[in-house]
């Protein structure tokens, strides 16, 4: 019943993730966190950062680990199946559809149309992470004490680095892992 589950969850998520892997991450957060309370929001703050982290599109690293955390490897194919199935079939019934109509004006206005919802989706997205990444993740609303000094500061760095100084941003990630891992020693 959980593979079934988790099938299904994705198969959601591959299916109204317009946008990308970003715009995938409230979708997920809702069926496995909210829904079906599969995974606590500190469990699945790990596996954004697991997820970004590893080569890949997120939402598809992401399924692989949220299936393979909850059911193995079965889980993990299920998942990773679920989520690239409605993209896949919705891709190609596009493509084709784009290339027989590319030139009518209606196609344009509904794609010129679709660009705000996308960058509200990524937006919410990271607005997500962020919130998880520098205050509790266990809470539901985010408290001024319950603020993340040290992951605030690796924040105002990297942040820094990569605007400011155009530093490359994987020397940012290794560069934040190995502080952030210097400072959790110390303390």
């Amino acid at each position: 019943m959980l593979i079934f589950k988790l099938f299904l969850s994705f198969l959601k998520v591959g299916l109204f993730s317009v946008g990308g892997g970003y715009a995938a991450i409230p979708l997920i957060k809702n069926q496995i966190v909210e829904v079906h309370h599969l995974m606590t929001m500190g469990e699945f703050a790990d596996l954004i950062t697991i997820a970004e982290m590893t080569p890949g599109p997120i939402s598809i690293n992401s399924a692989t680990f949220v299936g393979t955390r909850l059911a193995g490897l079965p889980g993990a194919l299920i998942c990773t199946l679920g989520c690239i199935i409605p993209s896949f079939i919705i891709c190609l019934l596009l493509a084709y559809f784009y290339y027989k109509y590319r030139n009518f004006k209606g196609v344009q206005t509904i794609l010129g149309s679709l660009r705000p919802a996308v960058v509200a989706l990524i937006s919410c997205a990271g607005i997500s992470i962020l919130s998880l990444a520098l205050f509790e993740a266990e809470k539901s609303a985010i408290v001024l004490n319950d603020f993340r000094i040290i992951e605030g500061l690796l924040f105002l760095g990297s942040f820094l680095a990569l605007r400011k100084f155009k530093a490359s941003p994987i020397l940012v990630i290794f560069g934040s892992g190995l502080i952030g891992t210097i400072a959790y020693m110390l303390l």
